[in-house]
């Protein structure tokens, strides 16, 4: 995605060749709920993001998904294999109903609810999880020493409303453990942010940093002193189980859900009842459409359908979820979400066998829908100043990162807030993973 308007003093890149790296290097891991990205702290004191090939594109990010799927061995008996990021997808377009896609495993991190998952007959622990796509992660950018020194980012309020931020962050160690690294430091990602944007300022300066992630989303405000040695003293912060994903879903469940039969009726004993709107809650989260291939809801939906008001929609309802035509949805309203950033109306098209649409999108409709999120953006900011014991007035600048930063109504509340003269942007998708690296150069003395 591109911003509409190009942000105020945005921060330059940190970018060079990847040097080669030596068993003692300092890396920064953002490890995301939709993607992750490695910086790798080079000999002269930059920062260079991993990258990773996709076709004949390279990219920074790395998707984090993994794939699990079973094949025949020598001996008769089948052999669970796995992928992550792009050949995950990859193996699981050539055969979704033999495989299984595992997304967003970041957000069960701090849920005491689920500790493993049975895939493909097998339980997982999620540090196990965590440790696949680890490896996946650091094998496609060409290795990394276990003895590196690892700086990870974690999010200031995990996913959910139960959510456990201390089994979050204690899990996201483990997986690092289970990956085979012992070196490990954890940094809130909104301060890594931060950490990157003040090596583009010229005095001290006191900074709200908001990073959007695909699942959560956090702020925090912090002081930059100049140096040597710069100082970063942390003032406040408050974070929401709200971003990308949620913006994701509100498109969906007003153009997608109601076609596959979000808002009608179906009969039992001659009374008219809802089609259970359950159902389609489970599209607010990619990882929960696949429970929905459970036999006992595919029968439930089936049964509903025979006395529907509109059978043929659930009718597409049961193939979707049988098909797991979910990561094709998803695709199709990310870049949706992607053009409502860049114009003011867009199309969402889709097409599943005989279930097919496109519909026009007006920004100021998908602005609308979105208002319960930039609320609770809005809430959660007023939570950080509280923190720090701040008025408004008393933020000197404003840095916004992630993808969800360059939706304009998002980037609108902060310009209306702080004055669109403080508000600054930049490296949306790696900033994290450049200020990780640059704080444990801090932390090792290399930087």
């Amino acid at each position: 995605m591109t911003p509409t308007d190009a942000p105020a003093a945005a921060t330059p890149p940190a970018r060079s060749p990847v040097a080669a790296t030596p068993d003692r290097a300092v890396v920064g891991v953002d490890f995301g709920t939709t993607n992750s990205v490695v910086a790798i702290l080079q000999p002269d004191g930059s920062v260079a993001t991993a990258r990773y090939a996709v076709g004949r594109a390279e990219f920074d990010t790395f998707r984090s998904v993994l794939c699990f799927w079973q094949e025949q061995g020598a001996s008769g008996r089948g052999l669970t294999r796995h992928a992550a990021g792009p050949e995950a997808i990859e193996a699981y377009l050539e055969d979704p109903l033999a495989s299984r896609l595992i997304m967003s495993i970041k957000s069960y991190l701090a849920q005491r609810s689920l500790a493993e998952t049975r895939v493909l007959g097998r339980s997982y622990g999620l540090e196990q999880l965590v440790a696949l796509l680890l490896g996946e992660l650091f094998g496609a950018a060409g290795g990394l020493p276990t003895a590196a020194r690892l700086v990870a980012g974690r999010p200031v309020r995990f996913v959910g409303e139960t959510a456990d931020d201390a089994l979050g962050e204690q899990r996201l160690r483990d997986g690092f453990r289970a990956a085979g690294f012992r070196d490990i430091h954890v940094a809130m990602e909104p301060e890594a942010a931060g950490y990157r944007f003040a090596s583009t300022l010229d005095g001290a300066a006191t900074v709200l940093v908001g990073d959007f992630g695909g699942g959560t989303s956090d702020f925090s405000i912090l002081r930059f002193e100049p140096g040597p040695p710069r100082r970063v003293t942390p003032l406040g912060h408050a974070g929401v189980g709200v971003a990308g994903d949620a913006l994701d879903y509100r498109i969906i469940d007003n153009v997608v859900s109601p076609r596959l039969g979000k808002n009608t009726s179906y009969s039992i004993m001659g009374k008219d009842l809802p089609v259970p709107p359950g159902w389609y809650g489970n599209f607010a989260r990619w990882h929960r459409l696949s429970l929905m291939r459970a036999p006992r809801t595919l029968r439930e939906i089936n049964e509903v359908a025979r006395t529907a008001s509109h059978p043929e929609r659930l009718e597409h309802l049961v193939r979707f979820i049988e098909d797991e035509a979910g990561y094709a949805l998803y695709q199709a309203v990310s870049g949706c979400k992607a053009a409502l950033s860049r114009a003011d109306e867009a199309v969402l098209s889709f097409e599943h066998e005989d279930f097919r649409f496109a519909e026009n999108i007006p920004r100021a409709s998908f602005e609308r829908w979105i208002a319960p999120e930039l609320a609770q953006f809005d809430a959660t900011i007023d939570r950080a100043l509280l923190d720090a014991n701040l008025r408004e007035a008393e933020i000197d600048r404003v840095f916004l990162t992630g993808g969800t930063s360059l939706v304009p109504a998002v980037r609108a509340l902060f310009d209306r807030r702080f004055g669109a003269g403080k508000v600054a942007g930049g490296s949306e998708f790696v900033s994290v993973a450049e200020g990780l690296a640059l704080i444990g150069g801090a932390l090792h003395g290399d930087a």
